[in-house]
C-alpha cells in the first residue's frame, strides 16, 4: 500500500476515529473524536485519507457555544490579548466572532473557494485596539476572502523562495567577510526580482533596497497584505478571530499560563491534532485549472487573450507558472515563530507527499523536473495606487508594517469564478479590476485600457477560463 505521510512521533498528531457515542440532538461538533496516534513511521493511504476527511468536517463545521464558541474575555489579536470589557454579545462583524463555521465565507463556487462581499471580514491595526465596534477606515480595513485552493502549493513555493532569498544574503555576508569589501547581493528566487541588499565586513546589512518582501526576506504567501507565512498560522488566527474557537497551542498554558485564556468556560478548544487535520485538508486541495469546455469561439478567444496578457505585461507580476522543487508538504512548517507550531518544536514533521494527489498527475514540469505550479502570481508585494489610479487605494490602517497601498500579488488561479474581486471584493467585474490597477501595475494597465475592445475581450475570455473546478480528493493512480 502507498504510503503518504509521516508523522511525528511525540503526541502532538491525532488520527481521526469513529466519534463516540452522541446523541443525533446534541449540540457539539458532531462525528468527530481526535485520539492520540503515535506511529512509527508511515501513515499509510486509508489512514491519511480519513485524516483529510477529518480536516474537511471540520472546516465545514458550524461550532456551537458548547464546543468552545465565543471568546468573551479575549480579543481577535492574533497575539493573546484581553479586551478593556468582556464581550456582552456573541458576534460582532466588525471584531468578530463572525462566524459558526470556515466554510460560512469560503464556499464560493464550493468549499474552500473564496466568498462575496457579504463574507468581508475586518482588521485592526494591532492589540491596543483590538476590539472596534466601526467599520469606518480610520479605525479597521475591510477584507474580502481569499479561495484555499492550491494553498499547500502557494506555501511550498514560499518556502522554497525564503530559502533563496536567504541564501543570497549568506552568502553575500561570507564573501564581504573574506574580502573585507562591502558586497551588493542581487535577491531572485524562481526567476522574481526582490531588489538588493547590501552586506557588510562587520556582518550588518544595508536592507533599504530590498523591494517586495520583508526585511527578514520571509515570503508570506497569505491575506491580501502577504503577511502571514503559513496554512497553520492562518488556520489559528482565523479559528479565533472568526469562530473564538482558541487552539491549544497558541492560547494554552504555554503561552497564557491558563487553559481557558477566553474564561468561557471552556478548555483545550482545538488541540494540535484538530489543527493539523485542518491544515492537512487545505494544504492538499487541488490547484485551479483551465476550463476544458469551451466553445470554439471562446477557446480562440482566450488563446489569443493570452498572448495580449504577456504582451501588455500583465505577467511581469501575474507569472504564468513558478518552479518547485518537492511536493513534501511539512507540517509544521519551518518559519514560523512562537504561538504557532514550527519544525523546531517536533521530534519529526509530518510529510505530506503531494504526488500522491491524483491532481497532482496533471502538473506540468520542467526540464529539469520541477514542477510547474500555475499560480499566475509571484508571491511579491507590490505598489498598487498612484496619484491617478488610486481605486484601490482604500485602506488607512497599517497592517504587518506594510504601507497601506501595497498588496501581494493575487493569484490569478481561480479568477474566471470567484466573482467578486479586488481586496475589498467591491469590484463586480474583472474588466473593472484591471482597470484599478496603478503604482506598479500602471503601464500595464494603461496598455489593457488603450486596447481595441476586440483586445480587451480576448484578455477577459483567458482570464474567465481559469476556474476553480470541484476535483474528488482522492489518491493518485501512480
Amino acid at each position: 500500500m502507498k504510503t503518504f505521510v509521516t508523522l511525528c512521533a511525540s503526541a502532538l498528531w491525532a488520527l481521526c476515529m469513529p466519534a463516540s457515542a452522541q446523541n443525533a440532538w446534541d449540540e457539539t461538533t458532531p462525528a468527530l473524536d481526535l485520539v492520540d496516534y503515535r506511529p512509527e513511521g508511515w501513515l499509510l493511504e486509508d489512514e491519511l485519507f480519513f485524516f483529510l476527511d477529518a480536516g474537511e468536517a471540520l472546516f465545514e463545521a458550524k461550532f456551537t457555544a458548547q464546543d468552545g464558541a465565543g471568546r468573551p474575555n479575549s480579543t481577535q489579536a492574533a497575539i493573546p490579548h484581553r479586551p478593556r470589557k468582556p464581550l456582552t454579545q456573541a458576534f460582532s462583524r466588525t471584531s468578530g466572532p463572525d462566524a459558526s463555521a470556515c466554510s460560512s465565507c469560503h464556499n464560493d463556487p464550493v468549499s474552500g473557494g473564496a466568498g462575496d462581499y457579504v463574507t468581508n471580514v475586518f482588521t485592526a491595526s494591532g492589540f491596543a485596539n483590538a476590539v472596534f465596534d466601526t467599520t469606518d477606515p480610520e479605525f479597521s480595513n475591510e477584507r474580502g476572502t481569499n479561495h484555499l485552493f492550491g494553498a499547500g502549493l502557494v506555501e511550498l513555493l514560499a518556502r522554497e523562495m525564503t530559502v533563496e532569498l536567504q541564501s543570497h544574503r549568506h552568502q553575500a555576508l561570507i564573501t564581504a567577510r573574506e574580502t573585507q569589501q562591502p558586497v551588493t547581493a542581487a535577491l531572485t528566487a524562481k526567476g522574481i526580482s526582490f531588489g538588493t541588499l547590501t552586506a557588510f565586513p562587520d556582518a550588518t546589512v544595508d536592507p533599504s533596497m530590498i523591494e517586495g518582501v520583508d526585511f527578514d526576506l520571509i515570503i508570506k504567501p497569505f491575506t491580501h497584505k502577504g503577511v502571514i507565512r503559513s496554512l497553520r498560522n492562518f488556520t489559528l488566527n482565523a479559528m479565533n478571530h472568526h469562530s473564538g474557537m482558541q487552539a491549544e497551542e497558541r492560547f494554552g498554558p504555554r503561552w497564557t499560563g491558563t487553559s481557558d485564556f477566553d474564561e468561557d468556560g471552556f478548555t483545550a478548544e482545538m488541540s494540535q491534532g484538530e489543527i493539523s487535520a485542518l491544515v492537512a485538508w487545505q494544504a492538499t486541495l487541488p490547484p485551479p485549472v483551465r476550463r476544458d469546455d469551451l466553445s470554439p469561439d471562446w477557446a480562440a478567444a482566450a488563446q489569443g487573450g493570452e498572448g495580449l496578457f504577456t504582451d501588455f505585461g500583465c505577467a511581469t507580476c501575474h507569472v504564468s507558472a513558478l518552479p518547485l522543487e518537492s511536493l513534501d508538504f511539512h507540517d509544521p512548517g519551518p518559519l514560523d515563530g512562537a504561538g504557532t507550531l514550527n519544525a523546531r518544536d517536533v521530534a519529526r514533521t509530518a510529510i505530506y507527499d503531494l504526488t500522491h494527489m491524483s491532481w497532482a498527475a496533471d502538473l506540468e514540469r520542467d526540464a529539469q523536473g520541477r514542477v510547474l505550479v500555475p499560480l499566475f502570481g509571484d508571491l511579491k508585494r507590490h505598489r498598487m495606487t498612484d496619484t491617478e489610479v488610486n481605486r484601490l487605494g482604500n485602506e488607512r490602517v497599517v497592517q504587518g508594517f506594510v504601507d497601506t497601498n501595497v498588496f501581494i500579488t493575487t493569484e490569478l488561479w481561480g479568477v474566471g469564478n470567484t466573482a467578486p474581486y479586488g481586496h475589498r471584493n467591491d469590484i463586480t467585474t474583472i474588466d473593472e479590476v484591471i482597470r484599478a490597477h496603478g503604482g506598479d501595475a500602471r503601464s500595464a494597465r494603461d496598455a489593457y485600457v488603450s486596447a481595441q475592445p476586440e483586445q480587451q475581450s480576448s484578455i477577459i475570455a483567458f482570464l474567465k477560463s481559469l476556474i476553480i473546478k470541484d476535483i474528488p480528493r482522492e489518491p493518485s493512480a501512480l
